[in-house]
């Protein structure tokens, strides 16, 4: 299990975020960044960014359910938005998926994503216990 650590000679995290994620005895988990798209491949909640927020984290956290993971072992977010004012007022939309001891987060503003409708990617490193880890069986040894 992760542990999150923030200095007291760091400015204090504002919001769902810690300042660094201790992690070791687990299995880390990379996942591609995660946009807007529902089960069936298209956009959820075209132009509406919490929409979009929700469903990118619940994107994740489905990944993470078919691992054996949850959204506390994620060590490390890495959002792109394209309205970085609009990605601020999703707060409570975050506070959903997120609990003490938050992830290390990096946030940045991009001109756009791959579709001009797509309002947000989020990409992730989890570290899912190994008592709970469940490798898939159609998983593939990379680099063979």
């Amino acid at each position: 299990m992760a542990k999150s650590f923030d200095p007291q000679d760091v400015w204090s995290p504002f919001g769902a975020f810690s300042q660094s994620v201790i992690s070791g005895d687990g299995q880390s988990v990379y996942l591609k960044g995660q946009v807007a798209l529902g089960p069936d491949g298209q956009i959820v909640g075209d132009g509406d960014m919490a929409a979009q927020v929700a469903q990118a984290l619940q994107n994740v956290s489905d990944i993470l359910g078919a691992l054996g993971g949850r959204m506390s072992d994620i060590v490390s977010l890495q959002q792109f938005t394209t309205d970085i004012q609009g990605f601020m007022s999703c707060g409570k939309v975050r506070a959903r998926f997120f609990e003490a001891p938050y992830p290390v987060t990096t946030t940045v503003e991009v001109s756009s994503l791959y579709d001009p409708r797509l309002l947000i990617e989020i990409t992730s490193i989890a570290e899912i216990p190994l008592g709970r880890f469940i490798m898939p069986e159609t998983a593939q040894e990379k680099h063979q």
